[in-house]
């Protein structure tokens, strides 16, 4: 795709955004299922991955989720974990500079099929968010450095 496509395809966009904001507000999903490894198979409408712990976590493909019930003695005989966040694309494609990119809000949600009590679902829960290394990238963002070089063939 050349430059002159690609703005040719988003300007009908921001021309919208500009017209009519509340058009550039949307939400993604993401869910994903903890199966019989308890890894955690995500669909997120385009692809579909398989996550799990990091071997320098003594992981071989569990999920943080299934991996806190386990290491808890408790039996999930299903999980499913939905992720819904609010962008808007205003910000993204540079239509309003008073628009930050990123997601505005996210939402996580659990269904759980267990026989675990309130209180001990409840500390699953924390656990969980406790231990998830992405949770707590979003949560407590990291210092990131950015760096470049250029390169000739």
């Amino acid at each position: 795709m050349t430059a002159e496509e690609l703005k040719s395809l988003q300007a009908p966009l921001k021309a919208q955004y500009r017209e009519r904001p509340e058009t550039a507000l949307v939400t993604l999903r993401a869910e994903g299922r903890v199966g019989q490894n308890v890894t955690c198979k995500i669909e997120s409408g385009k692809a579909r991955v398989e996550a799990g712990l990091h071997p320098a976590t003594g992981g071989d493909g569990q999920s943080a989720l299934g991996a806190v019930a386990t290491a808890l003695g408790i039996t999930l005989r299903d999980a499913t974990i939905r992720a819904e966040g609010d962008l808007d694309f205003r910000g993204t494609l540079g239509v309003s500079k008073e628009v930050l990119v990123g997601f505005k809000q996210i939402r996580l949600h659990f269904d759980l099929d267990t026989d675990a009590s309130e209180e001990r679902r409840a500390n699953l829960i924390r656990l969980t968010e406790r231990y998830c290394v992405v949770y707590q990238t979003l949560h407590q963002p990291a210092n990131i450095a950015v760096s470049h070089r250029v390169t000739s063939r």
